[in-house]
This record gives structure tokens, C-alpha cells and sequence, in this order.
């Protein structure tokens, strides 16, 4: 079953913004940490940004001034602002919990970065 739909990817010139979502269809939202993943080509995947359930979101290292993770627990939405982008940032970006058990992986949305 469809747990999280992710939109918002594209093509952007480095230096340039985009604003990721994430749908959540799962009753209990509210209660998960959530994050934001994402999957380079031949690379693992990685964590990019957590959110919990109230406190302060954290980064991995290579994004932390440049992206920004929000939620909206009344509409089960989590929100990745990226900016100032660079090549390196190009990959597949999926939500999910920070914990298993996880969510269905939704499909993702390629972000790329490019001139």
C-alpha cells in the first residue's frame, strides 16, 4: 500500500532552490521522526535530514546551512527546503521514518543539479 508520496524534484542550475514534500497516508504521523533520505547513482543511501516529533531537526553535514526540514503534522506533510545546491547534491530523494520499522519506500524524486 502507498505509505509516502515524495514531489517537488527537478532540474536546477548549482547554486539554485528547490522545495520537497512528502505525503504521509498513515494514521499515527504525528508520533514518527521523521527524514529525509536520499540515493546518489552507485552510491548507498543516506540520511539527509531528521525531524522528530517536536525539538530540533539535524543534518548530515554536507547539507546542514543550505537545507531546511519542516513538518505539518495536521496535514502528515515533511518538507525539505533545499538551497543553494550543488552537483553533488543530485540524487534520488525518498522520506520515511528515521526508525524501523520503516514505511513503504515511495518512488522518490530525482534532484539534479546541473548547468
Amino acid at each position: 500500500q502507498v505509505q509516502v508520496v515524495e514531489s517537488g524534484g527537478g532540474l536546477v542550475q548549482p547554486g539554485g532552490s528547490l522545495r520537497l514534500s512528502c505525503v504521509a497516508s498513515v494514521s499515527d504521523f504525528s508520533n514518527y521522526m521523521m527524514a529525509w533520505y536520499r540515493q546518489a547513482p552507485g552510491k548507498e543511501r543516506e540520511l539527509v535530514a531528521e525531524i522528530p516529533r517536536r525539538g530540533t531537526p539535524d543534518y548530515e553535514a554536507s547539507v546542514k546551512g543550505r537545507f531546511t526540514i519542516s513538518r505539518d503534522n495536521a496535514k502528515k506533510i515533511v518538507y525539505l527546503q533545499m538551497n543553494n545546491l550543488r552537483a553533488d547534491d543530485t540524487a534520488i530523494y525518498y522520506c520515511n521514518k528515521k526508525w524501523f520499522p520503516y514505511l513503504a519506500w515511495g518512488q522518490g524524486t530525482q534532484v539534479t543539479v546541473s548547468s
